[in-house]
């Protein structure tokens, strides 16, 4: 993917020749320019990048042909291996030119190096601009497929990445139905046996994860506590007792797992495991097992005493058999009519009818048949296609290009149709596809992290009307639309959380990713990582790594929690122009000096929920090209200072202040006014009996988060809901001890754009009254602590989305909300510590309610 190699550094060139207008303007570049050696950087500057504009058009063709040219294959990769010489001349240019630090006998040095490190650079660039002038010549005089020069529009089919034109979140389930019901009988039924294996196997991307994935989430609501484990070849057994409980513990509602266990042994996690699920009916899936080992090791951990139901999915047929009796299901390759009905699902999905046209059925059935019924491969060539436009001539324009492709490959046909899948991306979304792979096997990717690692890496361009971090988004939403990655969680506004790679598309995205010398992953079983621009640190064996002095790499993400900061400290020596160091991986308790030495540095992952870095010192202030510093949870007393000359931090996105007094809130609010960026604001006052005027908060328009945790005045309110009535963006409110009663409560019902809203300890009323057309866009909704309340109404028309609905500890509440069968989109209903009246209807009504009710053993009238 040179075209993307290219892309990426036409920007650089560009923002390298911006420092020159800056200069230029403020005089400060005729000070610095001996014998104008700088003027002259600039000027070669400028014709590589008018050369490098003139190629990029003819290289997003060339990618087509490369893999069945060799003459091709031949000329990006020279014009590849250029623009990495490029951007090792522009990035020691920019880093040397832009270096303030030192004294004034220092600077006085540096300027005479200078002089000598401009002319070196020069002739560097020089000899650089002199090949691919020769490059160019050559391209000239062989025939390279006769590929034309008038290239594609890279976005031309590709459709807008707004949100809105997300895929629909349900699973295409094809074809699966016997199987479904086979694993729903072996959950639910016989519940006097207590241990119920149940397997399901089948080859990599035959649609295991997604069946078991469909019944876990129907039937998670009928057990006391659910987990889903995904297991990654290279588990460490310890790290799975610890995920096991993090799992657990969002169905522990009486926080009995709320434990420290990052430094806890094995012996001691299966205690908590065992205890906790002693007497309680659970469900547990390990998701992608490769051996049977990992059963015998864990299995200790789960009470023989209890109701467990357990479901292995794997690739391997000895696992399937540790399967209880005859609980276990093959699944297979779709047969002919099933990959019909799912290519037509994907292909279509934006007809009503998804129904294939007459004119393109010869075409989708050959597209079919080269999927070899695997539903993966079906799902993304029908994506793909539905990128495109439903004509004859670009179908047909596609299936070529996937003949030439199986004609020159000795491969399975499935990997082609997908290998044409990931050739079809734009270039951007290219990088920020092939970016997926420097996360481990089966990781959890989340959303905020994806995209704040995206921009840093320079894969994004701010449009007139979206941040860069709205535009990564968007191209987020189109790699799940592709079915490149998949969706894992979703937040309560229906936005992506986590995702993840299938290990399918993993294998060829890396596959790909060393051919283009984009990524290398290190696990400890290769020992070079030459020729690459980033580093996934997966193994703590860094001392067997080599790598030669001519690699310069760009990024290094570090993923074990092995690595020593002795190890650390030696390898990141060797690389001054690092922009991105994601620690988060780790477990290292103090940050190397040498990281504060990297003045190139524009990303520092150091969240210490993950790293358990004690603190951050103050040399951190000498980063001046920090545009990230992803440091959640650190102690930041120290850091204020330093962090505030940080001139290029994007923005400040999350603010927490708590101990908030309430002669506080005046200047608090005008500070929160020129945060303008802020897109997630928590305001805690000292106690719960303090009181926050926040009638003069005027919110910014980007917010889409607030958590209120202090008493406010009911009489302002209409005033303190009023500065941010307006905005739609404001999609989660979370209020405590507010003591809000039904008057004030009202002033709330104008936040039209609400998807959560949370009352902890918040609300004295006594009764709640949901008009029509009340929170029309709300899908979650909690009340917990409510002591005096005894009356819910919803109006017809209002809560018109609600999925979940939770009432905790209303002891008072003796009845179901008047008018909950209104609420047609309701899942779930959770109650707990309500009267014992209701207890006892629901238990004799459970049967006829139109909403999902969970009677949990945990319900009292305490």
């Amino acid at each position: 993917m040179a075209e993307g190699v290219v892309g990426m550094l036409i920007l650089k060139l560009g923002s390298a020749l911006a420092i020159e207008v800056i200069k230029v303007g403020t005089g400060k570049l005729c000070r610095q320019a001996k014998a104008s050696s700088v003027v002259r950087l600039f000027g070669q500057i400028r014709d590589i990048k008018e050369e490098l504009e003139s190629m990029q058009s003819f290289l997003q063709e060339a990618e087509r042909f490369k893999d069945t040219d060799n003459t091709t294959a031949s000329f990006i990769n020279k014009i590849r291996g250029l623009a990495f010489e490029i951007e090792d001349v522009v990035d020691e240019f920019t880093y040397k030119l832009e270096d303030k630090h030192g004294g004034f006998s220092v600077k006085i040095k540096r300027r005479f190096k200078r002089i000598r490190t401009w002319r070196r650079l020069s002739l560097k660039l020089r000899d650089i601009k002199l090949k691919l002038e020769d490059v160019d010549r050559r391209k000239a005089r062989y025939d390279m497929r006769g590929i034309a020069t008038e290239a594609r529009n890279s976005d031309a089919h590709c459709r807008s990445t707004d949100q809105t034109s997300y895929f629909p979140v349900e699973e295409n389930l094809v074809g699966i139905d016997e199987s479904k019901n086979l694993l729903i009988n072996w959950l639910t039924s016989d519940f006097q046996q207590e241990n119920v294996i149940s397997t399901v196997w089948g080859m990599g991307g035959v649609g295991k994860t997604t069946l078991v994935a469909h019944v876990y989430n129907t039937l998670k609501i009928d057990f006391d506590c659910a987990a889903w484990i995904t297991v990654s070849k290279a588990y460490q057994v310890q790290d799975l007792l610890k995920q096991i409980i993090r799992e657990l513990q969002k169905s522990d509602l009486k926080g009995e797992l709320r434990v420290d266990i990052v430094d806890m042994e094995k012996r001691s996690l299966v205690e908590i495991i065992r205890d906790f699920l002693r007497g309680k009916k659970y469900l547990l899936v390990l998701d992608d097992v490769w051996g049977i080992d990992i059963w015998f090791k864990i299995r200790d951990a789960f009470p023989t005493n209890s109701t467990s139901r357990f479901v292995i999915t794997s690739r391997i047929h000895d696992v399937a058999l540790l399967a209880t009796g005859n609980c276990m299901v093959e699944l297979k390759p779709l047969e002919a009519h099933h990959s019909w009905e799912l290519f037509c699902k994907e292909a279509f999905w934006k007809n009503e009818n998804r129904i294939c046209p007459e004119e393109l059925q010869f075409l989708a059935q050959r597209f079919v048949d080269k999927c070899n019924g695997l539903p993966i491969a079906i799902a993304c060539i029908g994506r793909l296609l539905s990128c495109k436009s439903q004509t004859h001539s670009e179908w047909e324009k596609l299936y070529k290009e996937l003949e030439v492709q199986l004609t020159n490959n000795a491969i399975l046909d499935v990997n082609i149709v997908l290998m044409v899948s990931l050739g079809d991306l734009p270039y951007i979304l290219k990088n920020c596809f092939l970016h997926c792979i420097v996360f481990p096997e089966d990781y959890l990717i989340k959303r905020k992290r994806l995209i704040r690692h995206w921009v840093t890496a320079g894969f994004i361009r701010e449009t007139e009307h979206k941040t860069m971090e709205e535009v990564a988004e968007g191209y987020l939403y189109e790699l799940v639309n592709r079915c490149l990655l998949q969706v894992v969680e979703r937040n309560e506004s229906g936005r992506v959380r986590s995702c993840r790679m299938h290990d399918i598309i993993r294998l060829l995205a890396l596959a790909k990713s060393n051919e283009e010398r984009f990524c290398r992953v290190y696990d400890g079983r290769s020992s070079s990582a030459e020729n690459t621009r980033r580093l996934s640190i997966q193994s703590a064996n860094i001392e067997q790594l080599t790598l030669s002095s001519e690699v310069q790499l760009r990024a290094i993400y570090v993923f074990d929690n092995g690595l020593t900061i002795d190890s650390l400290k030696s390898f990141l020596k060797s690389f001054k122009l690092l922009s991105t160091l994601d620690l988060q991986g780790s477990k290292i308790r103090r940050l190397p000096n040498e990281i504060f030495d990297m003045f190139n540095l524009r990303f520092l992952g150091l969240r210490v929920r993950d790293t358990e870095v004690e603190d951050i010192p103050k040399t951190v202030g000498r980063l001046q090209k920090l545009e990230v510093l992803d440091a959640y949870n650190a102690k930041l007393l120290s850091l204020l200072e330093s962090v505030a000359t940080l001139r290029k931090l994007r923005y400040l996105y999350n603010l927490s202040i708590t101990k908030v007094q309430r002669e506080q809130c005046a200047d608090l609010c005008n500070a929160i006014m020129n945060m303008t960026h802020l897109v997630s604001l928590a305001i805690m006052a000292i106690n719960e009996k303090e009181t926050l005027e926040l009638e003069e908060l005027c919110l910014p328009p980007t917010l889409s988060k607030l958590e209120i945790g202090g008493q406010l005045d009911k009489k302002r309110m209409p005033q303190i809901v009023s500065s941010f009535s307006d905005h739609e963006n404001i999609t989660l409110l979370a209020l405590a001890f507010s003591k809000l009663d039904e008057d004030s409560f009202s002033c709330l019902l104008v936040l039209h754009g609400l998807r959560a809203l949370w009352l902890d300890k918040a609300y004295e009323g006594k009764r709640l009254h949901f008009n029509a057309m009340a929170f029309p866009k709300l899908r979650l909704l909690s009340i917990s602590d409510a002591p005096q309340l005894n009356d819910v109404v919803v109006e017809e028309s209002a809560l018109q989305r609600l999925v979940h609905l939770s009432l905790t500890n209303c002891p008072e509440l003796k009845a179901l909300p008047d008018g909950i069968e209104h609420l047609r989109t309701l899942e779930k209903l959770y109650l707990r510590g309500v009267s014992k009246d209701l207890t006892k209807k629901l238990q004799n009504k459970e049967k006829q309610m139109n909403a999902m009710i969970i009677l949990r053993r945990s319900i009292t009238s305490e």
